[in-house]
C-alpha cells in the first residue's frame, strides 16, 4: 500500500512538478523517482529501477529524434551525437538546470554536502523520465525529454558537421519553416585576386545578419552561422559592418 505523504513531502513534490512542467496522476511515481537508496526502506523502494527504465526511454526518444531530424547522417554520425546528448554529464547538467537536487529525498548523512554529486543528478533525471513514461506514456515523456535535449542536439549536431553551418541551417529551415535557405550576395570589395564577399542567408523572404568572407563559400558558412545564432537567440558571431 502506498505510504501517505507528509506535508513536507507533498510540498516538495508540488514544487518539483512546477519545475519540470508535468503534473503526475500517480504522485507516488514521482516520489519514487526522487527517492535515493540512502533514505529508502529497501533498495527496491529507491529510484534505481526507475533509472534503468529511464535510461532506455531516454535513448529511444533521442535516437528517434536524431533519425528523423538528420536523414542524411550515417550510423556513425548519429551514434556520435547520441553519445554526447544522453551522456551522464548532460543529464547531470539538465538536472542542475531544473534544480532536481533540491527535491531529492536523501539520507541524513548525505545532506551534509551542499552540492548534490553529478552522478546522483544524472540518476534522478533518468528516473524522472521513467516516472513520466509510466504515469502518462511515451508522448509526455518524449515532450519532456525533447524540451530539455533539443538545444543540446542542435549544439552537438553543429560540431558533428565539422563547422558545416549551411547544412545545419538547411535541416533546421526545412524542419521549422518547410523551405530551404537561399544565400544573397550583397556586396564585394577588393581586387580580383583578393576579393571579399558579403552574403546574407534568406529564409522565406527574411534576410538574416550578413557576414563577410574571403570567398563566397566562406561568406555563406558565416552567414548561415549568423542565421542559426539569431534563430536560437544567441549573439551574432560575425558582424557585417
Amino acid at each position: 500500500m502506498p505510504q501517505e505523504l507528509t506535508s513536507t513531502e507533498a510540498d516538495v513534490l508540488e514544487e518539483c512538478q512546477k519545475a519540470i512542467g508535468y503534473r503526475f496522476r500517480d504522485i507516488q511515481l514521482l516520489r519514487a523517482a526522487l527517492t535515493h537508496a540512502s533514505v529508502a526502506a529497501t533498495r527496491m523502494h529507491s529510484n534505481e529501477r526507475l533509472e534503468f527504465l529511464g535510461d532506455a526511454v531516454l535513448g529511444l526518444v533521442t535516437c528517434e529524434q536524431l533519425f528523423h531530424r538528420f536523414p542524411d547522417y550515417q550510423e556513425g554520425e548519429l551514434t556520435k551525437i547520441k553519445s554526447v546528448v544522453v551522456s551522464r554529464r548532460t543529464c547531470a547538467r539538465i538536472s542542475r538546470q531544473l534544480n532536481l537536487g533540491e527535491y531529492l529525498f536523501l539520507g541524513k548523512g548525505m545532506h551534509q554536502n551542499s552540492d548534490v554529486p553529478p552522478n546522483l543528478l544524472a540518476d534522478v533525471f533518468e528516473s524522472l523520465v521513467a516516472a513520466i513514461y509510466l504515469d502518462g506514456g511515451l508522448a509526455p515523456a518524449r515532450t519532456f525529454i525533447l524540451r530539455q535535449l533539443e538545444p543540446e542536439i542542435e549544439h552537438v549536431a553543429g560540431g558533428a558537421h565539422g563547422g558545416n553551418y549551411k547544412s545545419v541551417l538547411q535541416q533546421l529551415a526545412q524542419r521549422k519553416y518547410g523551405t530551404t535557405p537561399q544565400y544573397q550576395l550583397l556586396d564585394e570589395k577588393g581586387p580580383d585576386h583578393s576579393k571579399c564577399f558579403k552574403v546574407a542567408a534568406v529564409i522565406k523572404g527574411h534576410a538574416y545578419p550578413a557576414a563577410w568572407g574571403r570567398n563566397k563559400k566562406e561568406a555563406e558558412q558565416k552567414a548561415a552561422k549568423n542565421a542559426l545564432a539569431q534563430i536560437n537567440g544567441d549573439p551574432i558571431p560575425f558582424a557585417a559592418d
